[in-house]
């Protein structure tokens, strides 16, 4: 599909291109995005390249990931980055990370429940994840923030660089934000958690 442009009152969620970027190579350098992201590190100008040339709109063209630069209203200041990346039918996992300068203003926040309310009505998406490594307390604080309720720990879910780490996952539903269901959803019942048979 072609990549469609979203906006908040406070921000620009668009595509990238390779005018984008020298800007996403310099964000890149925080240790912090190389230490929490699976991204490579060294981070160097062909990862970006690549990335903004095509990871970006190869992913857009197929279907398979939707990555949104995130940007000050007049968009040239990015400010961070996000993906809904599909990973079975009716569910997306979200993915960001945010620009050292513009962290604890709420940006990735906005942008995730922008992007995620994207998903619910346009893409016929009934379940976004989030998914980061344990200890990742930021990236947690944004998503809750966003309305996501942590489901638990998955054990050796995350490869990042080589090393297999354990993992927090959450999820927002089409309900969490007052939208219905592109299909029924039926909640399991409460029940105990040993129960005897």
């Amino acid at each position: 599909m072609d990549p469609v442009t979203l906006t908040t009152d406070r921000l620009l969620l668009r595509t990238v291109g390779p005018h984008d970027t020298d800007a996403v190579y310099a964000a890149v350098q925080d240790p912090d995005i190389q230490r929490w992201t699976t991204i490579p590190s060294p981070y160097l100008p062909e990862h970006a390249e690549g990335f903004t040339t095509q990871l970006v709109p190869d992913g857009w063209a197929n279907g398979s990931m939707f990555t949104f630069g995130v940007f000050l209203p007049e968009g040239e200041e990015l400010v961070g980055m996000l993906a809904l990346t599909r990973r079975s039918l009716g569910v997306s996992e979200v993915g960001f990370w945010a620009d050292k300068a513009h962290r604890g203003n709420g940006y990735i926040t906005e942008a995730t429940i922008t992007a995620s309310r994207w998903a619910f009505t346009h893409m016929s998406v009934d379940r976004v994840e989030w998914r980061a490594e344990v200890g990742n307390t930021a990236s947690w604080t944004a998503a809750e923030r966003a309305g996501f309720t942590m489901e638990g720990t998955l054990r050796s879910a995350i490869n990042n660089k080589g090393v297999r780490r354990d993992c927090w996952v959450a999820s927002l539903l089409p309900s969490d934000v007052g939208l219905p269901s592109s299909a029924p959803y039926l909640p399991a019942p409460d029940t105990p958690s040993h129960s005897a048979t």
